[in-house]
């Protein structure tokens, strides 16, 4: 669990830094293939991103040992408009900003950061034709870097930190069988062979993490399963078994459609959840570092109104 030292510098350049989060995505460097499930290559789609003035380049700083990352919350909506909410430092998020559009083809998109400084980098997508791509923030264009095909036999994607042990973000992808499967971060977009995490995995409606819950400075996962519990799976750091057995937190989320998580919302140094219900409410899931009881009580974020996105990330 981090301390309160630092806290305050993590905040002010997670403030600092929140516009260049929307800046335009691009590609890192010519077309690579590494983590195809198929062989091929493609046109790399094109998505807007407006830019928004943020006065300076987003910043280089480390993260404090134990914190959690700091990022926006988005969402894609019917039309494929982006939009992104960033945390507003009070426990809740700030009024949402006009990221985008031309994402009604993309399938899944999680954020992820690339140089473990504690903010997002970009993000993979996975297309209607189960391409995967990655884009980074900020660098002037809206090419994206082709990573793969064959991403279509995968119903969940997300990133959930660094469960692999080295510096990047990596991906946890569930196929159709239920078995879930561990791709490594190399940090530039590309990734390595995937690594079988295990079967069983379609016993879940929503699989999401983002960072250390239990406070023994591994990344952990949650997932929640079709009779409404939530499970705990603790992180090991070794990707050849990077999760421990699943513990149990708590039944009733079957309230939930959605759950998510995209690091600290309430700025604490420990990762949250957020979860959406059936009415389109939102509501915060604060960490507590403890993985006997990981969630404080719920404190409602939005009154409403966030069924309008299919894309949470």
């Amino acid at each position: 669990m981090a301390k309160s030292s630092g806290l305050n510098t993590r905040r002010a350049l997670a403030r600092a830094t929140a516009a260049a989060l929307t800046a335009a995505l691009v590609a890192t460097g010519a077309s690579s293939a590494v983590a195809a499930d198929g062989p091929g290559a493609a046109t790399a789609p094109r998505h807007q991103l407006d830019v928004k003035p943020s006065g300076g380049e987003k910043f280089a700083a480390s993260a404090l040992p134990g914190d959690a990352q700091i990022n926006p919350l988005f969402g894609v909506d019917g039309k494929g408009d982006l939009w992104s909410y960033d945390p507003d430092f009070e426990g809740g998020l700030d009024a949402r900003w006009d990221s985008g559009y031309g994402w009604d083809t993309a399938r899944a998109m999680t954020q992820v950061d690339q140089d473990a400084d504690g903010f997002s980098d970009g993000l993979f997508h996975v297309t209607s034709g189960g391409q995967l791509y990655y884009g980074e923030w900020g660098t002037g264009s809206d090419e994206h870097l082709f990573v793969g095909n064959g991403w279509k036999i995968y119903n969940q994607l997300f990133s959930p930190a660094n469960v692999g042990g080295a510096g990047a973000d990596d991906l946890l992808a569930r196929d159709s069988s239920g078995v879930l499967w561990l791709y490594l971060g190399y940090g530039n977009g590309k990734l390595t062979q995937r690594y079988k995490v295990g079967a069983g995995w379609n016993a879940y409606t929503n699989i999401t993490g983002k960072g250390d819950l239990t406070g023994d400075g591994k990344d952990d996962i949650v997932a929640k399963d079709k009779s409404g519990v939530l499970w705990l799976y603790k992180g090991t750091g070794n990707y050849k078994a990077p999760f421990s057995s699943r513990t149990r937190v708590g039944g009733g989320w079957n309230t939930y459609n959605n759950i998510v998580s995209v690091g600290d919302i309430d700025i604490d140094g420990i990762t949250d959840l957020v979860a959406r219900d059936k009415s389109g409410a939102l509501y915060l899931y604060k960490g507590t570092g403890n993985a006997a009881s990981p969630y404080k009580s719920r404190v409602k974020i939005g009154n409403g109104g966030w069924n309008t996105y299919r894309l949470l990330f």
